[in-house]
This record gives structure tokens, C-alpha cells and sequence, in this order.
């Protein structure tokens, strides 16, 4: 006897239960048609993927750094900001790569503002739409400025709409253990960088690492905007970004070594990146360019190892709250992590740039 209910016909909800609204979307397809990559763009993005490439392979002996706002909220201080990082890419490019940090998408313990794709206006409006336009007009104006852009890459279906613009990407040490996250970095364009997790343990990077060198099979969308089965050739070019963890840091020499090691048993690439920020500055902004003290000495001392380096960055230093009145935003001034100011970061950058100009030639 078959003692299951059936719904059917009385009336009673059964999928949907929780769901507000559903609100179709442009295409990937749609949005760049009306937003298409130039050649120049294109240039600089070609250009930007294989010097990272590059440098992880050990045919190039600079350090890339990515760094710029911990997030973008506007997009005029985010031209004003990449100006000035242009100029000063110029000054140290023999010996530094400079990729601007260019994040849309803010992973959040709890609640707050997700990023500007996701709330553009910051009024919790939602108008996803008009972030994915202002986020792919940003990039495509960035690149054009010659400037390679780096992004966190969070949601799934974003690359889709902003890959082909991207020239490093980011899995943030909250979904670096998710096979979601795994499954798409398997399938970008883009180097890919994996912290290491929130507890500052590097065994779900290291696992990381080893399933999107494979190819995998998985649900996605296509460039119209159609669920599909996305078959990937796995990703090369996937690598550890130790961001400390716990309270703690991890980009001191003991620290590498031991990172060292377990890159080397687990047969994974052994090219490592320090993210100065979150618990290597005890999530003070400020002691950032003690960490790149830090990591250039170590250079200097006969690191082979450590090839990239993040910084988070903005025109003025600290962070602010959103205020319910938007015209009381600070310009300039991050919203989400604090970050040091336009000063120091040219200053720290500079002199990282004197340091090890005689040093990194002789790299390897």
C-alpha cells in the first residue's frame, strides 16, 4: 500500500515556496554585442594572461602585483585610481607587473553590500542588470587604458559575462573548498589564484590546485543565456595565495617554507603569492607595506618561490560605512576593507621596485 501524499490538485504550493520574484536577465551574448571588446582591450588582455603565465612558469623574473580597492563602488574613483596606477606601473615595470584589482562581487559572512554587480546603487535595490553594464564598461575602459584587471570570481555565471576582460582571477578563502568554485576555475581563461582557507590552513587550496588542473562536466550558461553541461580542459595555471588565517599570518620565511613543502609532496605548482592584507595585517591596512618589507627581504635573502603579491589599495586610506545619504561617501575611500593611500602605495611599491631590480634578474 502506498501511504505517499499526493499534492496534486489540492491547491497547496510545492516548488517556489521561498522565492519573491524570478526577473530574466541580458544574455552574456546580448551584453556583449552591446558592450564588445575592442582590439586594444583585447591586447592588453592577451598580453596580461601570458606575462602571468610567464612569471609562473619562471621565464619571467618579475613579481606581478595585483593591487587596487578592496572593492569598486565608482567607477569615477576607480579612473582616477587606475590614472595614477598607470603612471606608476611605468616607473617599476622592469621588475614589478602591475594588474589592477578590480572587484565586483564581495563574498559576506553574514549580510551587507555584496558588491557593485549585485547592488549598484547601494540602496539594496538589486538592479543586477545595471551592475553587470557598469561592471563590463569598467573593464573594457580600464584595459583600454592598458591596464591588465584582475577579479574575485564568486558567482558562477559572471565570467560568462566578464572573463574575456580578465587577466588574473581570484577564489576567495571562503569558496576555494567549493567544488562550484573549483568546477568554474577549471574552465577560466584567466591564471587562477586560491587562498588559502579562513582558518589559515592550506589544505583545501592545495586540493584546489589538484581538481582544476582537471578537466570537469558540470551545469552552467552558455554566451544566450541557456543552462548547459560546460565540459572543461582543466586549468594550468592555478596557484596558492597565502592570506594568513586564525588571528595569524603566514608570509613569513617559516611560514613559505612550510608552504613550500607541501606544494612540492602534493605535486602542485610551488609558485606562491602573499595577499598583504586580511590576517597578514592582522586586517589593519596599514601594516601592509611591512609585509612587503617583509617579502622583499626575503627575496633579497634567496626566495625562489614567491612570484605575486596582493595589495588592497585606494586614493585615500581606512574604509568608510555607507551612509543612508550617498552623497556623504568619502571619495576615494573604500567601503569594504580599509586600504593604504595613493601616497603610500607608491611610495612601498617604489621602493620595493629599487630593492630588488638588481636582485630579480639574477632570480632562478
Amino acid at each position: 500500500m502506498n501511504n505517499m501524499v499526493n499534492n496534486s490538485g489540492s491547491g497547496e504550493q510545492v516548488e517556489n515556496i521561498n522565492i519573491a520574484a524570478i526577473q530574466p536577465l541580458i544574455t552574456p551574448a546580448q551584453l556583449k554585442a552591446e558592450l564588445p571588446l575592442s582590439d586594444t582591450a583585447k591586447t592588453v588582455v592577451l598580453q596580461g594572461r601570458q606575462t602571468i603565465r610567464n612569471i609562473l612558469d619562471g621565464k619571467d623574473n618579475r613579481l606581478f602585483v595585483v593591487i587596487g580597492p578592496c572593492s569598486i563602488h565608482d567607477p569615477v574613483a576607480a579612473h582616477d585610481y587606475a590614472d595614477r596606477l598607470k603612471a606608476l606601473s611605468e616607473k617599476v615595470k622592469d621588475t614589478l607587473y602591475i594588474v589592477m584589482r578590480v572587484y565586483f562581487e564581495k563574498p559576506r559572512t553574514t549580510v551587507g553590500w555584496k558588491g557593485l554587480i549585485n547592488d549598484p546603487d547601494m540602496n539594496d535595490s538589486f538592479d543586477i542588470e545595471k551592475g553587470l553594464r557598469i561592471g563590463r564598461k569598467l573593464l573594457l575602459e580600464l584595459n583600454e587604458k592598458g591596464l591588465p584587471c584582475a577579479t574575485e570570481a564568486l558567482d558562477p555565471n559572471s565570467p560568462q559575462y566578464l572573463q574575456d576582460l580578465i587577466s588574473w582571477s581570484a577564489i576567495g578563502a571562503r569558496t576555494t573548498e567549493s567544488q562550484t568554485h573549483r568546477e568554474m576555475s577549471s574552465g577560466l581563461s584567466s591564471p587562477v589564484g586560491f587562498k588559502n582557507g579562513t582558518d589559515g590552513g592550506l589544505t583545501v587550496a592545495i586540493n584546489a590546485m589538484q581538481a582544476v588542473q582537471s578537466g570537469h562536466s558540470f551545469l552552467g550558461l552558455n554566451e544566450d543565456g541557456q543552462v548547459a553541461v560546460i565540459r572543461t580542459n582543466g586549468n594550468p595555471y592555478g596557484h596558492v595565495v597565502l592570506r594568513g588565517g586564525n588571528g595569524k599570518p603566514n608570509y613569513d620565511a617559516t611560514a613559505v617554507t612550510q608552504t613550500e613543502a607541501a606544494l612540492t609532496k602534493a605535486k602542485v605548482s610551488g609558485k606562491i603569492m602573499i595577499d598583504a592584507s586580511h590576517a597578514n595585517s592582522n586586517k589593519d591596512p596599514f601594516l601592509q607595506p611591512l609585509v612587503l618589507e617583509n617579502v622583499t627581504q626575503q627575496i633579497v635573502d634567496g626566495n625562489q618561490s614567491i612570484v605575486g603579491l596582493m595589495v588592497e589599495s585606494h586614493i585615500k586610506g581606512g574604509r568608510q560605512d555607507i551612509p543612508a545619504d550617498l552623497s556623504q561617501l568619502e571619495y576615494g575611500k573604500s567601503v569594504t576593507d580599509g586600504c593604504i593611500d595613493w601616497q603610500t602605495t607608491e611610495d612601498t611599491l617604489v621602493k620595493m621596485h629599487e630593492a630588488l631590480k638588481d636582485v630579480l634578474p639574477k632570480r632562478g
